[in-house]
């Protein structure tokens, strides 16, 4: 990596970790109850030394470490224990007390019986805990980390199936993955939402067999195509809504009635998306106007701290920030690894 993608893939990695810590304090919230208490524009300062943030940065740093800790070159038989590991890991952890998702809970016991992990996965889901994690994964580096373009995909939407098997899940969380690796890539965010249309067509009917096995078929779809093609078109549905919202910005209202609330995960994307979208160069603001949102404000945060660090780099965000956010080490460690 150069220097310029070194910062960028450590700027993501924090930013996330920003926009958790900010969205922490005003999920749950409505729009008029955040105002109130932080004014107009939201909070914009972390609270607290450190500064805590929820289970989507833990989430995250469980799939960065072990993507560390695979075997290359990936496969889901070099993978699939390390992830197990983490989330399980995770899953035990004193520090999991920040409101976390009942599916991420419940796909997690099930792993921790050793359960196959198409078995333990909840197909009916498709909230953002699929997404909200897979960062990491759209910073991996084609030679240095063996992994191809279909390979990053598969990974993105593998990680997401151990614990949330509906194809929407999947097909945001490669959408996601896709996002950042293109902005940590000198992305522009002009054209960027039809850039993302044109990926989505192009893995509307890919189907990762090795990697997913037989998902398909527990998800009761008649094919293979069947099942990643409803994920994909669901997300080809909210790129419209993006795109609309996009076109006529409107920085006042809640980004939510817009694109969604996010508690699902290709709503997540989108309206974190949106929010960095606003903002493209104003980081602090982006996730600011993400972290005052009616919905899922911890997780359309912190895709938006992703997207504006992967596109803006380290230097983005504020230093007194950087020394106080809670697991800086991890955060830096990983950021450093992706250099």
């Amino acid at each position: 990596m150069n220097k310029e993608k070194q910062r960028r893939a450590s700027g993501s990695l924090f930013g996330l970790a920003f926009g958790d810590a900010l969205g922490a304090d005003t999920e749950f919230m409505s729009v008029e109850q955040i105002s109130a208490k932080y004014g107009p524009e939201g909070p914009d300062e972390l609270q607290g030394n450190p500064a805590r943030v929820t289970d989507d940065t833990q989430m995250t740093l469980a799939v960065g470490e072990a993507l560390l800790a695979a075997e290359k070159p990936y496969s889901a038989d070099t993978l699939e224990e390390p992830l197990r590991a983490a989330f399980i890991a995770w899953d035990r952890s004193p520090d999991n007390n920040r409101a976390p998702g009942n599916t991420c809970l419940q796909a997690c016991e099930g792993l921790a019986r050793n359960l196959p992990w198409q078995n333990a996965t909840v197909v009916s889901s498709k909230g953002c805990g699929a997404n909200m994690r897979v960062a990491p994964v759209g910073l991996l580096r084609t030679e240095q980390d063996e992994a191809t373009p279909e390979t990053r995909a598969a990974i993105a939407q593998f990680q997401a199936a151990l614990t949330h098997g509906h194809p929407t899940a999947l097909a945001a969380s490669d959408l996601t993955a896709w996002c950042i690796a293109d902005l940590v890539s000198g992305g522009e965010p002009e054209g960027l939402v039809e850039r993302l249309r044109g990926y989505a067509l192009s893995q509307r009917s890919v189907y990762h067999q090795l990697w997913l096995g037989p998902l398909w078929q527990i998800s009761l779809s008649n094919t293979p195509q069947e099942f990643i093609e409803r994920g994909w078109d669901e997300c080809l549905q909210v790129l419209e809504r993006l795109d609309a919202a996009s076109k006529q910005p409107d920085r006042q209202s809640d980004p939510c009635l817009q694109t969604g609330a996010g508690w699902i995960a290709e709503e997540a994307f989108a309206t974190g998306l949106l929010c960095f979208l606003l903002y493209p160069e104003e980081p602090i603001k982006a996730i600011q106007r993400a972290a005052t949102t009616s919905g899922d404000s911890d997780s359309i945060a912190c895709l938006t701290g992703a997207f504006a660090g992967a596109h803006l780099g380290l230097d983005a965000w504020p230093q007194a920030w950087l020394d106080r956010i809670e697991y800086r080490d991890r955060l830096a460690r990983l950021g450093t690894t992706w250099d």
